[in-house]
């Protein structure tokens, strides 16, 4: 998984598919919920094209551990069939989302 440091505020994580997938999220939650010590996270799904149950469980806790303090969670560039997933589930309303890396940084710069 690779983690770009964008600046001192936020980080990118850039998702892989499953069985990557898996193992990059629960890599964010091993870091203390703040990948690579950025207080907002940025979590690019352009590469994913599937997702279970458990991740949307880690999704959860990741979002659930954020919560509450000045730090940001937003998911970009999910793909067709896992936003069919987002909106089966009700996810699309809990989560942050923007289209791709680029918008996520502008909102989180803006409304920083």
């Amino acid at each position: 998984m690779p983690i770009e440091k964008w600046s001192d505020r936020v980080s990118v994580v850039h998702l892989g598919d499953d069985p990557q997938f898996s193992e990059d999220l629960a890599a964010v939650e091993a870091d203390g919920n703040n990948a690579a010590g950025a207080p907002s996270i940025v979590l690019d799904f352009a590469s994913v094209h599937f997702i279970n149950s458990s991740n949307i469980a880690r999704l959860l806790r990741l979002r659930a551990a954020m919560r509450g303090s000045d730090r940001r969670l937003v998911l970009c560039g999910i793909t067709t069939k896992v936003w069919g997933t987002f909106l089966g589930t009700g996810l699309d309303q809990l989560f942050e989302l923007s289209d791709n890396v680029t918008t996520a940084l502008a909102t989180l710069q803006i409304e920083s």
